[in-house]
């Protein structure tokens, strides 16, 4: 049996199958998804030990996926390929470098050396990935400030998706004027 489980989410079967074939034989269970939504569940599912995603995928964005990965804990830690053709639309929503993120970048096509390079890399910033686990006593004044920051942290968080996407609809809107 397979030693580890990847999970490769693209909406290309050439991509999917690609990696299968590059990877070294026995060493690997590649599940196997056509969109985001599919691969959104394999990860809940299957709990892979390494995540290949491509970024523009059909149903579930694979902007959506990475949201989704980064917001769970149990889910962050796994080690993350992103994988396009088009870096700049993949740094229009991350920021570059893409390591201060915590995952490995593979540009389309890719041979098998930048494969095995970026897999290193996903696994070596996976163990990188400081803990974000807050300690707290027994007493329930620190539980109720816990649970209070948490929900203030997560509001935050959202608005703070939701701005990204009003600039990300700014800049496009300026492009397009710009042209």
């Amino acid at each position: 049996m397979a030693g580890h489980k990847i999970l490769v989410i693209d909406d290309s079967k050439v991509i999917r199958v690609r990696v299968k074939e590059m990877l070294p034989q026995g060493n690997f269970e590649v599940l196997e998804a056509k969109d985001g939504q599919e691969g959104l569940k394999f990860i809940i599912k299957e709990r892979p030990s390494l995540i290949m995603l491509d970024f523009l995928l059909p149903k579930v964005t694979g902007w959506q996926v990475f949201q989704k990965i980064r917001s769970e804990p149990k889910l962050k830690k796994i080690p993350l390929v992103v994988m396009s053709g088009r870096r700049e639309e993949v740094a229009e929503k991350i920021s570059e470098p893409f390591e201060k993120h915590y995952f490995a970048f593979l540009e389309k096509p890719f041979e098998k050396k930048e494969l095995t390079s970026a897999i290193q890399l996903a696994f070596k910033l996976a163990k990188k990935r400081p803990d974000e686990q807050v300690e707290v006593s027994d007493s329930g004044d620190s539980s109720a400030n816990v649970q209070e920051l948490e929900a203030k942290v997560n509001k935050m968080q959202k608005e703070i998706v939701a701005l990204k996407k009003q600039m990300n609809q700014l800049v496009t809107i300026i492009k397009q004027k710009l042209k």
